[in-house]
């Protein structure tokens, strides 16, 4: 195990516990599925608050572990070979750990190929549109006057929430097993939901079977825990 004080993030975000998966990151719904997996897969972890209100994710040190400046990133001490590694792109991170842990992930080539194309598609669409909704729907773009933006990204992400409930027929996971395919989608799911509840842009009450799915994600303990962390900075 290499001493992680040689890695220009840890003099931001010091290491506790240098033999641990350090995880950094903010409790969004793409955030939340790399503390949810860690949860689920028991791997011993430290997280580190990545607070957008102090711009933590255009600093030095953070980009130096990722350039892209977005969340989540890891840096596992023990990688492959015994080495660190460091991991960004959530879609990345989730197979990363799976592999790490040899659950969650089917060995076999079909199965396995199955789980990350759920992962893929969330990570190449879902994820983007729902995300573009929320902006304006939600956020910056909320009181903007030309509307058609968000009656786009509103159109687009009926379509994938369907796509999605259509897979759901018959099955209680999204691909054969739990797996991060389920830990993939869950975020966003769970944040259309509660815009739907909000706006009633994407007519979330009409795919059943995704909402059951949704319930049944919702109701694991790992998944519970990993919601809040690491917990959002307290502004007064």
């Amino acid at each position: 195990m290499t001493d992680l004080a040689t890695f220009p993030v840890t003099r931001r975000w010091p290491a506790t516990h240098p033999d641990r998966i350090q995880y950094y990151g903010l409790p969004t719904p793409n955030g939340v599925k790399v503390s949810i997996a860690l949860e689920e897969l028991e791997l011993p972890y430290e997280a580190h608050l990545v607070d957008f209100g102090q711009n933590d994710q255009k600093s030095a040190e953070f980009l130096s572990l990722n350039p892209n400046g977005k969340i989540p990133a890891i840096l596992d001490p023990n990688g492959p070979g015994g080495q660190p590694f460091a991991a960004w792109e959530s879609g990345a991170i989730l197979t990363y750990l799976a592999d790490k842990a040899g659950r969650l992930i089917p060995s076999d080539p079909a199965g396995r190929a199955q789980v990350l194309t759920w992962v893929w598609w969330q990570v190449g669409g879902l994820g983007p549109m729902a995300g573009q909704l929320n902006f304006f729907a939600a956020m910056g773009g909320k009181d903007w006057e030309d509307k058609r933006p968000r009656d786009r990204y509103a159109e687009e992400t009926r379509r994938l929430l369907d796509v999605l409930d259509g897979q759901l027929a018959g099955r209680e996971w999204i691909a054969g097993d739990y797996s991060i395919a389920d830990i993939a989608c869950m975020g966003w799911v769970r944040a259309m939901r509660k815009l739907d509840h909000d706006t009633g842009l994407v007519g979330f009450g009409e795919f059943g079977r995704l909402g059951d799915w949704l319930d049944r994600v919702l109701e694991r303990p790992a998944v519970q825990r990993g919601l809040h962390i690491p917990e959002r900075p307290n502004r007064g």
